[in-house]
């Protein structure tokens, strides 16, 4: 009985945490497509929300579950389970995005929050949100999430016998991350629009209408 609540909780931490990196990944694509500093604002809180409210509890259901799984499984609290590969490759990856996650790109995301709330309340970008949002660690280990997310989950349903499959999917899990790393900056380049600027901008473009209209009357 208590196995199957086990795998359950399992189940749903792998779940939860999943669906908190899908967001936690759209967020902040959206925040680098919004050309304006109240949606940019919001798209950092939903990375917030979707990071303290889906993917950190599901990384600790995770924990839990899993640990006590391998103990009840491969004999204790030794050190057996590394002489499986799958098992020993989930343990590795989970690791790793555990500690990372806490350090790196948790801090990233928290300074990244704080200075988009700074933003909305002067109305202006400032250049240490320019800089955080040029950093490139930072950048690289949050695109990295995901893949290194699916190379977990492939390897808990195939269960391979050999470490062919932790060595191709954490290689191309590297390679995605780095051409996302790479690409999403360069394809969206600028931040939001002061709310100056863009309110003046705004304004023109109203202008233009305005005076098209007229012209279309005539």
């Amino acid at each position: 009985m208590t196995y199957e609540i086990l795998r359950l909780l399992h189940i749903i931490g792998a779940i939860v945490i999943g669906a908190g990196l899908i967001g936690v990944w759209l967020s902040d694509l959206r925040s680098r497509q919004v050309p304006d500093l109240p949606r940019f604002g919001e798209a950092i809180r939903n990375v917030r929300v979707f990071y303290y409210g889906l993917v950190f509890p599901g990384a600790v259901a995770l924990l839990v579950s899993g640990t006590w799984l391998i103990v009840n499984a491969y004999g204790g609290w030794s050190f057996d389970f590394l002489q499986v590969p799958w098992l020993a490759g989930m343990v590795l990856l989970f690791a790793f995005e555990f500690i990372e996650g806490n350090t790196i790109t948790r801090l990233y995301f928290s300074k990244l929050h704080r200075l988009a709330l700074e933003a909305e309340r002067t109305g202006r970008v400032s250049p240490a949100l320019e800089r955080a949002r040029s950093e490139t660690l930072p950048t690289f280990t949050h695109f990295l999430y995901l893949p290194l997310f699916l190379v977990i989950v492939s390897l808990g349903a195939t269960r391979p016998s050999t470490w062919s499959l932790f060595a191709v999917g954490t290689t191309v899990a590297t390679l995605v991350a780095s051409a996302l790393t790479v690409i999403l900056p360069r394809l969206y380049p600028g931040l939001p629009q002061d709310v100056a600027s863009g309110a003046a901008a705004q304004q023109g473009v109203a202008a233009d209408e305005s005076q098209r209209a007229r012209i279309n009357l005539w």
